[in-house]
């Protein structure tokens, strides 16, 4: 219970972080379809078909379809493409900044 809370508010972050603004009412669902979007137009742009993707990641073709229509976004499997189309860097900063700033509230 505790890591999903912790995942969810997690990917929450990060829809706001693509978007670089923060949204009104932004769903988990609406996240996970955001981030789907962003891997597909990524792999795209490089050329690369879902299974060339899930080869390089090391993970199946059917979790790369998952994630890219929304239905799979775990930890793991966020990090993984963002480490792989050289956002994580970005991430982690935006992450960093969130917490400088201390506008995280409370999940309790």
């Amino acid at each position: 219970m505790y890591y999903n809370k912790h995942l969810s508010l997690f990917l929450l972050y990060l829809c706001i972080i693509i978007n670089n603004k923060m949204i009104d009412a932004v769903t988990i669902k609406d996240v996970k379809l955001q981030l789907g979007e962003l891997c597909k137009q990524k792999r795209q742009s490089y050329e690369m078909s879902q299974e060339d993707l899930a080869e390089a990641l090391d993970i199946s073709r059917y979790t790369i379809q998952k994630f890219e229509n929304g239905k799979n976004a775990t930890l793991d499997t966020v990090l993984k493409i963002a480490n792989h189309f050289d956002l994580l860097n970005n991430l982690y900063q935006a992450l960093k900044d969130i917490e400088k700033s201390n506008d995280i509230n409370s999940l309790y």
